[in-house]
């Protein structure tokens, strides 16, 4: 409670000395939450842009909390990008203060027809909100960071459009690069075991059928049922892999293998997939694009 006092006071402070204007080099500041926008937005923006992201290799979006650096960098911004559907469910108090003074705030979810996205009965935003696990969501996604950027500045809107142009072509071509990996994994052997309920856009747009142990909110933990009841699931569907997440701890799958495996069933662990941030800054996964080549290729090799 005394944490969230000290940032409410933070944003209070700093948005009564807030400079509205751009930065003296004319670029927008922009700053973005998940890896995976910063990434996206980076590839649109490029030069004319000033981008600061949130959270880093290995963060979990669910658990994410503001700091009051965080904070300072909100209210020094022209435009916030961030996922929605309650993905960053702990920062939504502090979007709401932007909104209020004045500083465009920008939902890429908002990007996506309610009818295509994934619903839950037990998730508070009804949505699942991992939507960049479908490509196509992700293409819709660029073209509505492209809009917003073009009427910030509307002088670079040719800019922008290359830009987002060149980077689009490159989406599809991961797309089909993609399916023609999934296409060498039989259809029987399509079943991905994951952390949590990260991978359902990915399971619709390749056809797999997809569980998690815990839901599609790390903030709650699967209980002794949940690793009980998903051992079994994998021992009547003889999976032989399962697959830890870069941003979820690696105990809760490490349970379910031993649980599997105390039933005489050997089930692998397959390797540890990116699903709520990517990889390290400079690596091939540290981008949205080489992140996703990198999953399906682990997912593919151990289940094959």
């Amino acid at each position: 409670m005394k944490k969230h006092l000290i940032i409410i006071c933070v944003i209070a402070s700093l948005f009564s000395c807030k400079n509205t204007s751009k930065q003296e080099n004319g670029k927008l500041n922009i700053v973005t939450t998940t890896s995976m926008i910063t990434d996206l937005v980076k590839n649109i923006g490029g030069d004319l842009i000033n981008l600061q992201g949130l959270m880093g290799s290995g963060v979990d979006p669910h658990l994410y909390k503001a700091s009051e650096g965080d904070v300072s960098k909100l209210a020094n911004a022209d435009i916030i990008f961030y996922n929605g559907l309650h993905l960053e469910g702990k920062l939504v108090e502090v979007f709401e203060k932007m909104e209020h003074q004045n500083i465009h705030t920008v939902a890429i979810s908002d990007a996506l027809e309610k009818n295509t996205l994934i619903g839950s009965e037990y998730f508070a935003s009804n949505y699942d909100p991992h939507i960049w696990f479908d490509v196509d969501n992700w293409v819709l996604a660029g073209n509505y960071v492209t809009h917003v950027l073009q009427e910030a500045i509307p002088e670079h809107a040719q800019t922008l459009e290359n830009n987002w142009k060149n980077y689009q072509s490159q989406l599809y071509n991961l797309k089909e690069e993609l399916y023609k990996i999934v296409e060498t994994l039989p259809e029987d052997k399509r079943i991905l075991v994951t952390a949590h309920d990260a991978f359902n856009y990915f399971g619709n747009a390749f056809d797999f059928e997809v569980v998690g142990l815990q839901g599609l909110s790390t903030a709650t933990e699967a209980g002794v049922q949940d690793v009980q009841k998903l051992a079994a699931f994998i021992i009547e569907k003889q999976v032989k892999a399962i697959f830890i997440e870069s941003s979820v701890p690696r105990r809760t799958i490490e349970a379910l293998q031993a649980a599997v495996n105390s039933k005489g069933h050997q089930v692998a662990i397959g390797g540890t997939l990116y699903s709520d941030a990517l990889g390290n800054p400079g690596t091939v996964e540290g981008e949205y694009i080489g992140m996703f080549k990198y999953n399906v290729n682990t997912i593919v090799n151990a289940l094959k």
